[in-house]
Parts: structure tokens; sequence; C-alpha cells
């Protein structure tokens, strides 16, 4: 079963931290996600959503458990504008059309 860990928050300047999400802190790969993808809305670039997936539930707490270790440190904190809000949910329907 497919698990996402869906993250929101506003950022500063969205290029760098896209350059600190791309050193990946956290080990994206290492922490069992599978996929990831990045929104933004398109009336507000300082603002990002991110769904990454992972292959259980189990997985998907420890590695929420570990970004919040991440947004609690300094450098985070510099570059988010406020505290990410974050949840894990599970796919009810998908449809291909």
């Amino acid at each position: 079963m497919t698990v996402l860990v869906q993250i929101e928050h506003a950022v500063h300047d969205y290029d760098a931290w896209k350059e600190a999400f791309d050193l990946d802190p956290v080990d994206r790969a290492g922490g069992g996600v599978r996929r990831y993808r990045i929104v933004r809305p398109v009336d507000d670039p300082s603002y990002v959503a991110i769904d990454l997936e992972f292959d259980d539930a189990d997985t998907a707490i420890a590695f929420r458990e570990s970004l919040t270790r991440l947004w609690a440190s300094p450098a985070a904190r510099a570059a988010l504008a406020g505290v990410p809000s974050s949840r894990i949910v599970e796919p009810v329907e998908v449809v291909d059309l």
C-alpha cells in the first residue's frame, strides 16, 4: 500500500530552498522515499507543497520524525517562513482519465 507524507510551508526564497532540498539532508532514498512531487500555487511562488511516497505507514512515520528534527535546526528555520505542516495520508481512490 502506498502512503504519502504531505508537507506544506512558506519559504523566503524558493531557489535557495530548492538548493537545500536537493542537498537531501535527510537522505530521502535511504529513508524509504520512493517518489516525490513538489508543487507551488500559481499565485504564490513563496509557498511549496511536497508529497513524499512510501511503501508503508511505519516508514512514512519514521521519516516524518526525521523531518521534524530537521525543521527544528537553525539552518532550516532560517530558510522557512513559518513552521511546516505535515500529515500522513493513504490514497483512497486513484483514477487515470
